[in-house]
């Protein structure tokens, strides 16, 4: 039986991040090839055979990004199982304490509870382990960090001194809002610069700039998983035909239909999506005070996410302000075109790196330029999940 191959090019290192027009696909430019290197980081990737498992392989192999060896993790039930990556074929291993002996960086997209019992495992034979779960994300010695946002939350951990860490990937819908909302919270001078082997991020002095967010969701089908986006697939074929959805994942019908996020509704009214929002917002953007609230929805999309978010201002800012601000923002795109009425749609940045941003217009509910109203979208498990992940790994080389 041959073994499903995931798509390999020739991948090559750039020495910065530049602003673009359009939307960056997966593929990237080369300038001298990456693969397999003595000296490079071995890597641990658990949860290998879900979505987001099989995008890390992915984004690893469009980065260049340099390992000396590389585990694949999974269940037991999944042990034995082969899959070819860059050429070269790997059986996947069932995950056990004894899974991350000489580890360097351990890719964690397995679930909150997998996450809980093996990151600290892995952590203290000194892995530095990037977990993509909710698990670790509002604990206070742990880094959430989204690259082009916060990049020096976790400036103090360091690749190669023996001593493991946890390093946390927020959620999907926090990750898409902020990597938009940031530039115009900070419309300050940058302090200071972190460059990576891939990328360069800009550091910027806080200053509060927005004081309120309100942000509505419409998340697709990737953010349950491959077994909701297979699900999709077939209940849209089952209402087509005429019989009675599958519905496994979810309790309702999911083809055809939106229904408020499937998390468990809290005690307060918010259902559990919407609060990791507002928690996770205050935490990466180290303000306490900023009032953020959120509606999250699951619509009938496959990979990627819209939201619509409102923010209020501090001091006045205008649209065409803000919109030369986004259009500079690394790894943001502006795709705002009035005329042809052309804003970001999921179907456009799905497998792309890059957050598109549009109706980009003043808030007329609010006097003069302190209200601003933006419409995002973004891969939820390219930069929603795995590629935000891998640039914190390149973060660490």
């Amino acid at each position: 039986m041959k073994a499903p191959a995931l798509s390999h090019h020739q991948r090559f290192f750039t020495a910065t991040r530049i602003p673009r027009t359009n939307l960056r696909s997966r593929t990237a430019t080369s300038t001298f090839r990456m693969s397999l290197q003595e000296n490079a980081p071995s890597i641990a990737v658990v949860g290998v055979t879900g979505a987001v498992g099989q995008e890390f392989l992915s984004v690893l192999s469009d980065r260049g990004f340099p390992y000396r060896s590389i585990k694949m993790l999974a269940s037991k039930r999944s042990a034995g199982k082969r899959l070819t990556f860059e050429d070269n074929e790997y059986y996947v291993e069932e995950l056990t304490a004894d899974s991350f002996d000489g580890v360097d960086i351990a890719l964690f997209s397995a679930g909150g509870s997998i996450s809980k019992k093996f990151g600290p495992i892995a952590v203290d034979q000194g892995s530095i382990v990037v977990d993509n779960s909710s698990a670790f994300r509002m604990d206070e010695d742990v880094p959430l960090v989204i690259p082009e946002v916060n990049p020096d939350a976790m400036a103090h951990i360091r690749l190669g001194n023996g001593k493991g860490a946890l390093i946390a990937n927020p959620n999907c819908s926090t990750i898409i809002c902020l990597m938009a909302a940031t530039p115009l919270h900070r419309r300050a001078k940058n302090v200071a610069v972190v460059a990576t082997s891939m990328d360069v991020y800009l550091l910027f002095a806080d200053c509060g700039q927005v004081v309120r967010m309100v942000v509505s969701t419409y998340q697709a089908a990737s953010g349950a998983g491959a077994a909701a986006m297979e699900e999709l697939k077939l209940q849209t074929r089952e209402v087509l035909e005429g019989k009675q959805p599958t519905c496994n994942i979810f309790k309702q019908q999911y083809a055809f239909n939106l229904f408020s996020h499937n998390a468990p509704v809290l005690p307060n009214g918010y259902n559990e999506e919407e609060m990791k929002l507002v928690k996770e917002t205050r935490k990466i953007w180290n303000d306490k005070n900023v009032k953020v609230t959120a509606t999250c929805i699951r619509v009938p999309v496959m990979r990627a996410h819209a939201e619509s978010v409102n923010l209020q201002f501090e001091k006045p800012l205008d649209e065409d302000k803000a919109r030369e601000i986004l259009k500079n923002a690394p790894g943001v795109v502006v795709i705002d075109e009035r005329q042809s009425n052309r804003f970001p749609t999921p179907l456009e940045v799905s497998n792309k790196d890059d957050v598109a941003v549009g109706r980009i217009r003043r808030d007329v509910s609010q006097d003069g330029n302190y209200g601003l109203d933006i419409f995002v979208c973004g891969d939820q498990i390219r930069k929603g999940a795995a590629l935000n992940a891998i640039q914190i790994a390149e973060m660490l080389l």
